[in-house]
């Protein structure tokens, strides 16, 4: 399957097209994309978010995404929300308006939170206005 770089961010089919996409494949986004497996590691980092937060994709890849590379999202509002659909075997799609304050001044951006309870990854999507 291929990605076509005007897939728009609110897919309602997102998170499978995504959880069937290679690195490579995710690299042709407009927005960000941070695929991370289930104990929280990073397996997918696309080149948009690289250049917007600054952060070469081999240097996160590996790393706990809320703890090591994105922990202002390490709270109720984003990391609980992940974990509380993976205990309860739910799938998440939410959007919410967020301010991202590591490594950068406070950025607004629109989040997009995606898990489905099959998929190995979940995925943090970042529009940036």
């Amino acid at each position: 399957m291929t990605l076509a770089a005007d897939l728009p961010y609110d897919h309602p089919d997102l998170a499978n097209l995504l959880a069937h996409s290679d690195a490579e494949q995710l690299d042709v986004l407009r927005f960000g994309v941070i695929g991370f497996d289930r104990d929280g590691r990073v397996q997918r980092y696309n080149q948009f978010e690289s250049q917007a937060a600054g952060l070469r994709p081999e240097r996160v890849l590996g790393l706990d995404v809320f703890v090591a590379v994105a922990p202002c999202m390490n709270n109720d509002l984003v990391a609980q929300r992940f974990a509380d659909a993976r205990q309860d075997g739910a799938p998440l799609d939410e959007t919410l308006n967020y301010v991202l304050t590591l490594r950068m001044r406070p950025t607004k951006v629109k989040l997009r939170l995606l898990s489905q309870p099959e998929s190995e990854l979940a995925f943090v999507l970042v529009e940036r206005a």
